[in-house]
């Protein structure tokens, strides 16, 4: 047993309309809760699956999340191209409603942008920013928002480019705020060194599920043969940590959001 509820930190639940592969399809909250039961699954942090109309899926999101609060929180998902100038007033929207602690960029949207960083500075945020492979911006946005956390998920790319994750990799160990989590890891021996050379605090559990199965991807913890207080870090400690502020705040007065970026 751990000290702290076993948290997935990186699960898509909703519908998109790109409908070219899982990702823009559906994720299904039904499928992902049965999954979850069976790998032992306290608690996971939801959100949209790529789509063009994010703050129609935060709304659902929302609802999901108002349904079972103490299951479930949520990360409001932007992109910082389409939604350009109005990133601030979109996230006020989803966050008034309760719920959500985080924010959510992928840069098959675009890259992660000024914009979007004051956002989350401001709400104490941490952002979970998918540069796929592109660890320039994650250096660029590491050094420029040294008050962020960013959580760069699949050690930086989903693709298994095994040199942006060598490269992600030494800036997780760089960088204070820059963080990991363990979705989709392939190349087994990177995750053993993000844990042995960052240490446990900087890397998450997350699956992307349903589309990974969470339980395959919880048994890569368990074959890193963590003690147990480093064990409970990585499997919800971490998460409860950079998210506790908005966690602990609950529902937000919106209006400061709405000031220009």
């Amino acid at each position: 047993m751990t000290p702290f509820p076993v948290i997935d930190s990186h699960v898509h639940i909703g519908l998109g309309d790109g409908l070219s592969g899982p990702w823009d399809t559906e994720g299904s909250l039904a499928v992902y809760r049965r999954r979850a039961r069976e790998a032992g699954i306290d608690q996971a942090v939801l959100m949209a699956p790529l789509t063009s109309d994010y703050p129609a899926a935060n709304r659902a999101l929302a609802a999901v999340l108002a349904r079972e609060p103490r299951r479930w929180s949520g990360y409001v998902f932007v992109n910082p191209a389409t939604q350009r100038g109005r990133v601030a007033r979109d996230v006020a929207a989803a966050v008034g409603s309760g719920g959500f602690c985080g924010l959510k960029v992928h840069a098959h949207d675009g890259l992660i942008t000024r914009e979007v960083a004051e956002v989350a500075r401001r709400l104490h945020f941490p952002v979970l920013y998918d540069p796929r492979g592109d660890t320039a911006s994650v250096e660029m946005v590491a050094r420029a928002y040294p008050d962020v956390a960013w959580i760069v998920p699949h050690l930086s790319s989903f693709a298994d480019e095994w040199k942006a994750q060598v490269a992600f990799v030494d800036q997780l160990c760089r960088h204070p705020n820059l963080f990991t989590d363990t979705s989709g890891v392939r190349y087994f021996d990177l995750l053993e060194d993000a844990v042995r050379r960052a240490g446990p605090a900087k890397v998450l559990f997350g699956s992307d599920g349903p589309f990974l199965h969470p339980a395959v991807e919880i048994a890569k913890i368990e074959a890193l043969h963590l003690a147990p207080d480093a064990a409970a870090l990585v499997l919800g400690g971490n998460l409860l940590r950079l998210t506790a502020e908005a966690r602990r705040r609950g529902p937000v007065s919106t209006a400061g959001l709405r000031r220009p970026a």
